[in-house]
């Protein structure tokens, strides 16, 4: 398999609902710094996973809907904590959306997974992972 990634970053704020996330249920602000893997099993004809710089594009396009939110307030949310978890999914969710649109060119097309990783610090971080 192939593999090629790009990184960029975003700041947030957010509070959590439930015991189970102690002081974490005040609102406290969050800096991820996002790794995302674009995979196939084949090249594409030019020798690529995915061209580099429509991919990091993508990514910043995705994650400017989010730099400087309060989370709390974004009302797709309401009702939902937006662990790094949550999160990793709706960014996985936007940039599939971007590929079937062609906003990664048509060879993205031929991509089979992808992989999205936000890193809360050095010491931890969480991931989701699908087919496209």
């Amino acid at each position: 398999m192939y593999r090629l990634n790009v990184r960029d970053h975003f700041m947030i704020a957010h509070s959590f609902r439930g015991d189970v996330f102690g002081p974490a249920q005040r609102m406290h602000g969050a800096t991820y710094v996002v790794d995302v893997t674009f995979q196939r099993r084949e090249l594409d004809d030019d020798g690529l996973v995915v061209d580099i710089g429509m991919a990091g594009e993508a990514l910043k396009t995705v994650l400017a809907e989010f730099n400087f939110q309060n989370l709390d307030e974004v009302e797709e949310f309401q009702g939902r904590n937006t662990t790094t978890e949550f999160m990793a999914r709706v960014i996985f969710e936007r940039l599939a959306t971007a590929i079937q649109l062609g906003h990664l060119g048509e060879a993205a097309m031929g991509l089979d997974s992808l992989c999205v990783a936000l890193h809360e610090s050095h010491v931890a971080w969480a991931s989701y992972e699908g087919e496209l």
